[in-house]
Parts: structure tokens; C-alpha cells; sequence
């Protein structure tokens, strides 16, 4: 690379940002909102782009949209970053610590959103390269990606992938050191279903339970059993997990209760087993609970299925890497689910996975308490993501079909 080349223009302009873009992350780390809540959030994001000169469409409840290049681009790349936090307390006890009781961004969406957020920064100053090349770039800021359905069909609803011909995100790994991106060809993370399983009888006094529909007790074998039954009743290549997150029943210790829910996740990770899961879980939960004499009502939410990386992606993904002076790893198949896999079933494109750990350090996870995020990823983030533009650029255009500008994108998935 010369001096002169577009990969340059955006690390400078990283750089020069970096300083506000740790400072806009800490905010939104400080003030985390929850999935289609994220109001300041997303005033946040519009007002920095647009004290820049850059126009923003926001989304109709939150969540915004960035058309950057060519006016009528022959080619449109897509970036996303997801700006919603999580229903957990934070327990870092860092300076700027989430100030919302029980709501935090541990799993890094601020980072995401501020890597975005340079990204867009980085590649308006390099509009006129852009521009020259009839390529434009997209930037979607997207509401909701923590719940299910996820804010990817609201994006997709209100046009947000018209007219993208391939799309790239990044997602914190604290697995992995900063300086290191994961990337990886085929199917990245796995199908995710949400399961709640409420169950209902008479109840009583707990010295009677042979006159009762001992109701706590059915509940205790729907936990442990259903998922061994799954276990026996899948292929063990489909990698199932049903794992429960929530269990609640009863108020006294003397009192079988009438009422009890458990609630989690099914995960898989192929995406076929995943088609004809919903049918078997409702088969089994019933099988548990029948001989206690309960009633099981079971509502699954169909999540996201795998977000399978297209190898042209990961070519284009790979070499901003190095243009972000990181280094390509390798990256496992996960049992997470994202909604970014949506996207995938309508455009190709790729994730990869943003390392946060600093060299040396321990090693967090997600979704709890006390993550730490060396901030030095938010600048690798931001190179990355816009370096993917410029990598897309060379890429042949893809066989299938685009979604074209003015065709609603969000009109469901067939077997969705």
C-alpha cells in the first residue's frame, strides 16, 4: 500500500478519532438502553454524524441508517452494529460503570456501535474514492438484536437492505487479544430458539400431593429430563443444547402452586435438525409432564438461524484486517445465536470476531456482570469495518439476487 491508498485515509482518520470514539463509547456504556428502547442512543450516534455533515435516516422507534459514496452506486456495502444492552447489573466498578440499575452492555454492543460509528467517520472522509467507483456504503445502527424476534426484521421492514449486494459486522470476543479478528468460512455461531414452558394445575396443600397435581414437581422433571429426552431424540451431530434461564413457581413452603414457567434457549448448530425442532420440544414436554396430571402450554419464539460467512466476504473481511494492522485468526462454530444471520438469507456477507482481551489479561465472557473491554478494539473495529468496503469493492459481484431499492426488504422468509 502507498501513502496515497484509501486503506491509509482510514487509518488516519481512526486515529484521529480515537480519543472521542473511547469517550462517545464510555457514554453509551454509562447510559445502556434496552432493545427498541435505544432513544439516546441513537441521538447520540445522529448527532455525531450529523455535526460532521452526514445525513442519517432514523428508524421509526430506534436505530438509524447512513448512505455514504456514490449517490446511485452500481455497488452497495452494508455494515452493522447493534446498539442494544442486556437485562444484567454490571459489576465492574469501572469510572463510567452503566448507571441504569440491572441493565448493562456486556456483551459489547457499545464497542460495536462506536467501532461503527468510526467506520462511518473513516469512510466519509474518503467519499470522493468512493464516489469515483460508483460504490456506496451503508451503515445500519440496528435496534434490538438481543431479543427475538430481533431489530433485523425491523431494519429489513423499512428498507435497510435495499439494494445491498453483501453486509459485515463485527462482535466482541473476549476470548480472543486485541489485535486479533476471528474469522472463519461457513457457519459462525448457531440457531437459537426461545422457549417458555408454562404449566398449570389444581394445587393444594403440600401434606396432600396425591390429591393435588403436585404441579412443583412436574416443573423439576420438565427442567432436567426434557433436555436428556433431546438429547436421545436428535442427531448428536445437530449439536442441541436446551439450557434454562429462568424457573419460577410458588410462594410458601407449604403450598403446591397452580402455576410454574420455565423459560430458555435451543441451540443448535445445524441449521436443518433446527427446521423440525419446534415440533419435537412440543412432543417431549408433554410426554414429561403427563403422567403428573398438568397442563403444558409451550411457546417457542423462533431466534435466528447460523450465520454462515460467505468465503468472498471473508477474502474481503481478511484483507482489512491487515489494512487495520491486526492479525487474521482462526474462530470456532459457536453455540451463540445473532440476528445478523437474517440478513445473511437475503445477502451474503460475514461476521468476524473482534478480539477484546488484553494481551495478557484474564479472560471474560459475555452476557455477565463483569466483563472488561480493552478499548484498544474500538480502533481495530473501526478499520476493519470500513477496510471491508474497500476489500468488497474487488470482489466479483454476487450471483444472487440483490434485494433492488424500493422492493420492502422485510417481507418474511418463506419458512421463517
Amino acid at each position: 500500500m502507498t501513502e496515497s491508498s484509501p486503506f491509509d485515509a482510514i487509518r488516519r482518520s481512526v486515529t484521529a478519532n480515537t480519543d472521542e470514539l473511547v469517550a462517545i463509547r464510555r457514554d453509551l456504556h454509562a447510559h445502556p438502553e434496552l432493545g427498541r428502547s435505544e432513544v439516546r442512543t441513537t441521538a447520540v450516534v445522529a448527532d455525531r454524524l450529523e455535526a460532521a455533515g452526514i445525513a442519517v435516516r432514523r428508524l421509526r422507534a430506534s436505530g438509524l441508517l447512513v448512505d455514504l459514496g456514490a449517490r446511485q452506486p452500481s455497488r452497495l456495502i452494508g455494515l452493522r452494529a447493534d446498539l442494544d444492552a442486556l437485562p444484567i447489573r454490571e459489576q465492574t466498578g469501572l469510572p463510567f460503570a452503566s448507571r441504569t440499575d440491572g441493565v448493562s452492555h456486556s456483551c459489547g454492543h457499545d464497542v460495536h456501535t462506536a467501532a461503527a460509528l468510526g467506520a462511518t467517520l473513516a469512510l466519509a472522509s474518503i467519499e470522493d474514492h468512493l464516489d469515483a467507483r460508483g460504490v456506496g456504503a451503508r451503515v445500519i445502527f440496528q435496534p434490538a438484536e438481543e431479543v427475538m424476534p430481533g431489530g433485523a426484521e425491523d431494519v429489513m421492514s423499512q428498507g435497510g437492505l435495499d439494494g445491498v449486494e453483501r453486509i459485515f459486522a463485527l462482535h466482541c470476543d473476549p476470548s480472543l487479544d486485541v489485535g486479533e479478528v476471528g474469522l472463519r468460512v461457513g457457519p459462525v455461531t448457531a440457531a437459537a430458539n426461545q422457549v417458555d414452558v408454562t404449566l398449570t394445575g389444581r394445587g393444594g396443600h403440600t401434606s396432600r400431593p396425591h390429591l393435588t397435581e403436585d404441579l412443583t414437581f412436574a416443573l423439576a422433571k420438565l427442567v432436567t429430563d426434557v433436555p436428556a429426552a433431546l438429547s436421545r431424540r436428535m442427531d448428536p451431530r445437530a449439536g442441541a443444547a436446551l439450557v434454562w434461564g429462568s424457573i419460577h413457581s410458588g410462594g410458601a413452603h407449604n403450598v403446591i402452586p397452580s402455576t410454574g414457567k420455565a423459560s430458555g434457549t435451543l441451540r443448535m448448530l445445524d441449521a436443518d435438525a433446527w427446521e423440525g425442532s419446534e415440533r419435537l420440544l412440543d412432543e417431549l414436554v408433554k410426554a414429561v409432564v403427563a403422567p403428573y396430571g398438568v397442563t403444558a402450554d409451550v411457546s417457542i419464539v423462533r431466534g435466528v438461524p447460523p450465520v454462515v460467512n460467505d468465503a468472498a466476504s471473508i477474502e474481503a473481511l481478511t484483507q482489512a484486517v491487515h489494512g487495520a494492522d491486526a492479525i487474521a485468526a482462526p474462530t470456532p462454530q459457536s453455540l451463540g445465536g445473532e440476528d445478523f444471520a437474517w440478513y445473511l438469507t437475503r445477502v451474503p456477507g460475514a461476521m468476524a470476531r473482534l478480539g477484546t482481551r488484553s494481551v495478557g489479561g484474564p479472560t471474560y465472557d459475555l452476557h455477565r456482570g463483569d466483563i472488561v473491554i480493552d478499548e484498544d478494539a474500538i480502533a481495530i473495529g473501526a478499520r476493519t469495518l470500513a477496510g471491508a468496503v474497500l476489500g468488497s469493492v474487488a470482489l466479483p459481484q454476487p450471483a444472487g439476487p440483490v434485494l433492488p431499492v424500493g422492493v420492502p426488504a422485510g417481507t418474511p422468509v418463506a419458512d421463517r
